[in-house]
């Protein structure tokens, strides 16, 4: 592998985080807190407890792990559109740099601003509940595999992406919609027997349940259940990553 290839982009993709360090992470931390200030007082006020935990500590785990899929696609398409945008893709293709060497870059950037951005969402958490953690290794898999995970969908996104509106379309009208449905701010077994099982097809159910009982050991599925789906997941999207390289999808066009 031609590590100092990755390096360099890393580094490149890194450094336009700290270019735009307000969008990157002053915004979605200030989002945070006004969630906390919505949901938390508002809402918690009449929900004062989920399975023994305040609803304010409950809906931290859903709290990080939308601002991390929503951010780790972010990053990872704009990450690889703006080449193509730009035209400088063609460079890339034609340096000595392999399509794994690439993904490993754009992916690995986009995945570790995603997992710093969520390290930055706890810490603002606690200043608003008090947070215990039961199984931190637990917690951090779950933050890697998922931000690595969807840092490889923004990928597929970015290369799909023919325009501005694209990047935005799936995140915002296909990601946020799940997350919210998705357990992130109520746990499924509030809703009637139908829609539990309906939320069950919902892939975003099993990111956040697995997360959450990193946390408290409270979960709507299965942890092996939800460490399975994510891996699945996973899976699915380095396939169709690995497709895009073997046929040239949307690059050499």
């Amino acid at each position: 592998m031609n590590l100092q290839a990755v390096r360099a982009i890393y580094l490149f993709e890194m450094a336009r985080t700290f270019r735009t360090l307000l969008q990157s992470i002053v915004s979605p931390v200030v989002s945070t807190a006004l969630y906390f200030v919505v949901f938390g007082s508002a809402i918690g006020s009449r929900i004062p407890e989920v399975g023994g935990v305040s609803y304010g500590a409950f809906i931290v785990p859903g709290l990080v792990m939308l601002s991390l899929l929503t951010q780790s696609i972010s990053n990872a398409s704009f990450g690889i559109y703006f080449p193509k945008f730009t035209g400088t893709i063609y460079e890339l293709l034609s340096a000595p740099v392999s399509p794994l060497e690439a993904v490993v870059s754009y992916v690995g950037a986009a995945a570790t601003k995603s997992i710093f951005l969520g390290a930055v969402i706890l810490c603002t958490a606690a200043l608003f509940v008090p947070l215990k953690i039961l199984h931190p290794g637990f917690m951090v898999l779950f933050l890697v595999l998922t931000a690595v995970t969807f840092s490889l969908l923004g990928f597929i996104i970015g290369i799909w992406a023919d325009g501005f509106e694209k990047l935005q379309f799936i995140p915002t009208l296909v990601i946020t919609p799940l997350t919210f449905l998705g357990g992130s701010f109520y746990s499924i077994d509030m809703l009637p027997p139908f829609w539990q099982k309906v939320t069950l097809f919902n892939p975003v159910v099993y990111l956040v349940s697995g997360f959450r009982w990193s946390f408290y050991g409270l979960s709507d599925v299965g942890v092996e259940v939800s460490l399975a789906m994510t891996l699945l997941f996973m899976g699915l999207c380095l396939a169709g990553v690995t497709w895009i390289f073997r046929t040239g999808y949307r690059l050499k066009n």
